[in-house]
């Protein structure tokens, strides 16, 4: 059994990455079990390193990660060396006596068959790819929020980043634009700022939910209303997210804000909510509420701040 016997009792299966660069990997968590891909040779390099599940935030050592489909790979090629080299060791075996004499009986052995056939997989597409801005892996997860696989920080104010300098490209295409063009341009700026954050809130306040004085009602926070979001933050964290922004920043916030609400709901048109929520001096009843290119760039600012001081304090609350 020579050929079996240089397999030995070890097995060394190279996983090879996608034609993008990307490796998948699994949450081995059974409530989980969540599927993402990361680019080998980028983010943290070291040894003991751990991974973390970009959707639960589950860590263990790396190799607690490999996907099913990896594990069917690997024990398939396994199986297929260990059936060759049977097959082979058997065939050595073979033999073939002719019958002799008048009634002589011939014996004969011949073996047959092929190793077992090679499982392969393909990596799955997902949605969004993703670097790490504290360690700069490359990674891929099904929607938009999650945690670094490598260093496990959640990239919700990254994302917020991402989207907030894209309202800034568009005000500025709007900027080129005639005044038609650019109103309507520079409205779906302000739609993109209110959902940018409110995505923001939401999730940021759902990952740590678990620091709150009642975590159902804090992964239930909405921010669209910015004001209420403000006092049930405070409620449910002890935080005010708005502390970095002055009487006068908070009140633009208040004032895009209801604009926003107020284009979703009332075609732009002023009503009576919208004067007593803002105190807004140039609105005027019924007509519709004026949006510019510099209230938009200032909400921008401002919400670079508020989000990174919600982030900040209740990443401090651990």
């Amino acid at each position: 059994m020579k050929h079996l016997e240089r397999l030995g009792s070890q097995f060394s299966i190279s996983i090879t990455p996608d034609e993008e660069g990307f490796i998948g990997r699994e949450c081995p968590v059974a409530e989980c079990e969540s599927y993402f891909k990361l680019q080998p040779g980028t983010g943290l390099t070291g040894k003991d390193l751990q991974c973390h599940c970009p959707y639960c935030g589950h860590e263990d050592a790396p190799d607690k990660f490999f996907t099913q489909a990896q594990i069917e790979y690997a024990k398939s090629i396994v199986l297929s060396q260990v059936t060759g080299a049977l097959i082979k060791d058997l065939k050595t075996l073979e033999f073939n006596h002719r019958p002799s004499g008048g009634f002589g009986i011939g014996i004969s052995m011949k073996v047959t068959g092929q190793p077992t056939p090679v499982r392969h997989y393909r990596e799955k597409q997902l949605e969004t790819e993703v670097v790490c801005d504290t360690c700069t892996l490359r990674y891929m997860i099904y929607g938009v929020f999650g945690f670094c696989p490598d260093c496990g920080t959640h990239n919700s104010l990254q994302i917020l980043g991402k989207n907030l300098e894209l309202v800034d490209k568009m005000l500025a295409v709007a900027e080129a634009q005639e005044s038609a063009v650019a109103q309507v341009l520079i409205e779906n700026a302000l739609e993109d700022c209110v959902s940018s954050f409110d995505g923001f809130g939401r999730e940021t306040c759902r990952v740590f939910s678990s620091r709150a004085a009642t975590p159902e009602k804090a992964a239930e926070i909405r921010f669209q209303n910015i004001a209420s979001a403000r006092q049930r933050v405070r409620e449910q964290f002890g935080v005010d997210f708005a502390d970095g922004l002055n009487d006068s920043e908070w009140a633009l916030v208040i004032r895009c804000f209801q604009k926003r609400h107020l284009l979703a709901h009332k075609m732009g048109v002023v009503d009576e909510e919208y004067i007593q929520a803002t105190s807004d001096h140039t609105a005027v009843l019924g007509r519709k509420s004026q949006v510019n290119s510099i209230e938009i760039r200032a909400l921008v600012a401002a919400l670079h701040t508020l989000g990174e001081h919600l982030s900040a304090s209740l990443r401090c609350e651990s």
